[in-house]
């Protein structure tokens, strides 16, 4: 991946990150300043306890096989219990128990509410001082974006992998059933939509589509780092940028059988039932391709007057809590689970690195059955968008999911020829308004 000035300019971000680590410092992220992790000082060997580990969402048998035995064999004297978001177990029953966790993964829609709202939140900022540990390691954008949520100038979580970056699938059974060439990587959406007109077809009474989405990741993951909740005024951001997005995607419905589906599922499945020629989707893990299905990957598409930029869903973040009574062994932990040698391993077995480092990146899929045979370097041809704008703390709010929730089902409905472009964003802007009152009178 070649980084660009504005990169490399932030190797020292301004604002927060400039008293929170030095250029330079620990460039492998270990933070160890000399000692065995969390031997303290003197001879006398560490006491044994218990350090809570809390993933929403993460089955315990991902967080074995990426974690578990390099913590055990890194802190002996540590006990790991990882816990999940199983039945009962949401982090709000969990605090109301009184069940807080040393360690919890957060992300940025639910940093707020999941986090924050029930009085979690702890600054990294002294840890990652007392551990001269170098920030610098990570995407310059994905620590932003985590100073940028908490609204505090305090860094409340490390990025941790994988995150989500935007890419075109195609199938190559498709494209060679009819004779067209394979999409390549840095096509314009132009040039994509040439491809999906001629791949729109009937063929032996089975209909194929020649483009499908996965509509949050198009929409929300543009490359403008456009918001859908203006941050500083009610209402939908931008319209004219919102319009040239929906203008740009509508026409790729309005092609001959390649109607939008009415849900995500159903748009989504077309790709993985062999009925789509391309599908703009993300790269990720626990996105599954069927072996019948012969499938290859190109760098997300250009568009015209946007920034050529990767968008792409932030990662998740390792989180210590408040109430925490082991905040530096976590800290610890925490860089034991995002050092270069456990990010290698997650990079070599298909999962997006957080980190900056050149060598990781390109390792992406190298040990993986299915990944080490794609065209990976798709994933690095563009840089990821900078992080959204979020809403001023002094503003009322409307959760990220719901305004996803509304801005789908805009584009849903224009692109069903239900309305034209400029109504469903009045209609957006509108409802956006209705929802803020609804926050500013509970």
């Amino acid at each position: 991946m070649v980084f660009s000035k504005k990169w490399k300019q932030a190797a020292c971000v301004p604002l927060a990150m400039a008293v929170l680590a030095g250029c330079g410092a620990d460039p492998k992220g270990t933070g160890d300043p000399g000692g065995a992790p969390g031997a303290g000082s003197g001879d006398k060997p560490p006491e044994p306890f218990t350090m809570t580990i809390y993933a929403a969402g993460v089955k315990p048998e991902e967080f074995d096989s990426r974690f578990r035995g390099t913590l055990e064999k890194k802190f002996p004297h540590i006990t790991f219990d990882y816990q999940t978001s199983d039945k009962g177990n949401s982090i709000t029953e969990k605090v109301a128990r009184g069940e807080v966790p040393d360690i919890i993964r957060t992300d940025t829609p639910t940093m707020k509410s999941g986090y924050l709202d029930l009085q979690l939140g702890y600054d990294l900022r002294e840890l990652v001082a007392k551990h001269k540990y170098d920030l610098n390691r990570f995407v310059p954008a994905f620590i932003q974006d985590n100073i940028n949520t908490g609204q505090t100038g305090g860094l409340y979580g490390l990025p941790v992998p994988p995150y989500f970056p935007s890419v075109l699938y195609y199938n190559k059974d498709l494209f060679d059933k009819f004779g067209v060439p394979y999409p390549r990587d840095g096509m314009s959406w132009d040039e994509v939509y040439d491809l999906a007109v001629k791949m729109s077809r009937t063929d032996g009474g089975k209909v194929y589509r020649g483009f499908s989405s996965s509509l949050i990741a198009l929409l929300r993951d543009n490359p403008y780092s456009l918001p859908i909740l203006d941050p500083e005024k009610d209402g939908l951001a931008d319209q004219t940028k919102w319009k040239s997005i929906f203008d740009n995607f509508k026409r790729f419905h309005q092609i001959p059988n390649n109607a939008v589906e009415s849900t995500f599922a159903l748009e989504n499945a077309v790709f993985t039932k062999g009925q789509s020629a391309m599908y703009l989707g993300q790269h990720s893990i626990y996105f599954v391709v069927p072996p019948e299905v012969n499938w290859d990957i190109v760098s997300v598409p250009a568009l015209t007057g946007a920034p050529k930029l990767m968008g792409q869903r932030t990662p998740a973040y390792w989180s210590i809590t408040q109430q925490s009574k082991h905040k530096d062994e976590a800290f610890q932990v925490i860089m034991e689970m995002l050092s270069d040698e456990v990010q290698m391993q997650d990079s070599r077995n298909g999962i997006p690195t957080t980190l900056v480092n050149k060598e990781i990146r390109e390792a992406l899929g190298k040990s993986h059955p299915i990944y080490s045979k794609k065209n990976m370097k798709a994933l690095t041809l563009y840089e990821p968008t900078d992080p959204t704008p979020k809403r001023g703390k002094d503003k009322a709010n409307v959760s990220g999911s719901l305004q996803e929730s509304i801005i789908w089902q805009s584009f849903v409905k224009t692109a069903q020829g239900q309305a034209d472009v400029n109504t469903v964003l009045r209609e957006a802007d509108e409802r956006l308004k209705q929802e803020l009152e609804k926050e500013k009178n509970k």
